[in-house]
């Protein structure tokens, strides 16, 4: 064929049918049509194939809810103990030492405050009697307001005979399913808390292991940028411990002496407890609000109620407008915007424990998104 033609090489032919071959400029603006079109689809699969991945992984998170929470759990107890460990060694002691010495010393810390919780917890429910005349006036109120509002909305809404001769039938639950039901899910729910001691002791006594393995899972050129990314996590979760647990004592010391002032039964046990739980963004300062009120309820007024309020509304805007920017704000640096995204989004995969974990959980992503270059924007756009 290339004798016949004599290595005359064919042009493409234009397609308005007049049998003219193309012009190179037309040629080049086709090929770049195609590697535009070509592009469009590539990034059409990308975008698809990362939605899929994104389900995918909010999927395992969902489901793999116990495991990922009592990992990151255990994570956050073993930086609150590495000071200990790192003072055994410095006494010369070895790391897996250093680290049961610290385990047992966290134990015997929780069985402390279980012990102690426990027989507030009974002196309060001995106390319950006194209360009980209280808790049915103010429920009988309640009761009686909300049959007025029954009343007057049947009064002006027209009755519904829809729902007339149809019978409902409900399938009760004897005592024992009950019984066994709950005792499986807290049987469960104990085997899973009694793996807490040991990842705390293996993350401690293999601290060093882990970390250099993590940065030999990347590349050479990455394992840098690794290194830099993991040490940087670390000092962020280490200063966001120690500046909580420095914010709640400072908030439990003043809270319980203002309980003292107000009156406010085992004021040296609620303050704590109402400010510790004060450091929860946004709802602590609805639920640290209800440990004083409940155990002033046979003693309850107006003016202590309000008293109550007032210093639990007062510590809380404290904490989180000055101490907590102070402490802990330079160490996360994230805007108000991306941590109330931040706990809504995990409060709704991990409910309660969401709430909590949300905003270490973030700054670590964001600390991430800031040292991979095609992530940065985002990591800016969760900076301050």
């Amino acid at each position: 064929m290339e004798q016949l033609t004599g290595g005359i090489q064919e042009k493409p032919l234009n397609p308005t049918g007049a049998g003219q071959p193309l012009s190179a400029a037309e040629i080049a603006a086709r090929n770049e049509l195609i590697h535009l079109e070509r592009r469009r689809h590539a990034r059409i699969q990308s975008s698809a194939l990362a939605v899929i991945a994104i389900g995918g992984v909010l999927t395992l998170m969902y489901i793999a809810k116990p495991v990922l929470i009592l990992t990151l759990v255990s994570i956050l107890l073993a930086f609150m103990l590495a000071p200990i460990v790192e003072f055994c060694q410095r006494c010369h002691l070895p790391r897996s030492l250093g680290s049961l010495i610290a385990v047992l010393l966290m134990c015997a810390a929780l069985y402390g405050v279980f012990y102690a919780s426990y027989s507030q917890a009974n002196e309060v429910i001995s106390e319950l009697p006194k209360y009980s005349g209280r808790i049915r006036a103010v429920l009988s109120q309640v009761r009686q307001r909300a049959e007025r509002v029954r009343q007057t909305t049947r009064n002006v809404l027209p009755e519904d005979r829809s729902d007339k001769g149809t019978v409902t039938v409900h399938q009760s639950t004897t005592w024992v399913e009950d019984l066994t039901n709950g005792a499986a899910g807290a049987t469960e729910a104990l085997l899973m808390v009694g793996f807490v001691p040991f990842l705390v002791f293996f993350m401690l006594s293999w601290q060093d292991h882990v970390r250099s393995s993590t940065v030999m899972l990347f590349s050479m050129e990455n394992r840098n940028t690794a290194y830099v990314t993991l040490g940087l996590i670390s000092q962020m979760i280490r200063g966001f411990i120690v500046g909580n647990v420095i914010i709640g004592v400072i908030l439990g010391v003043t809270s319980s002496i203002a309980f003292w002032f107000l009156g406010v039964p085992y004021f040296y046990v609620i303050g704590i407890i109402s400010g510790i739980v004060s450091l929860l963004p946004y709802l602590g300062i609805v639920i640290a609000i209800l440990p004083p009120v409940v155990v002033s309820m046979n003693s309850m007024t107006v003016s202590s109620f309000v008293g109550i309020v007032t210093v639990v509304t007062i510590s809380h805007v404290i904490a989180m407008n000055l101490l907590y920017p102070k402490i802990i704000g330079r160490r996360l640096q994230l805007n108000p915007l991306a941590v109330t995204l931040a706990l809504l989004f995990w409060g709704w995969l991990w409910g309660a424990m969401g709430l909590i974990l949300a905003v270490p959980l973030t700054a670590a992503v964001k600390i991430i998104f800031d040292h991979v270059e095609r992530l940065k924007p985002w990591g800016a756009w969760l900076g301050e």
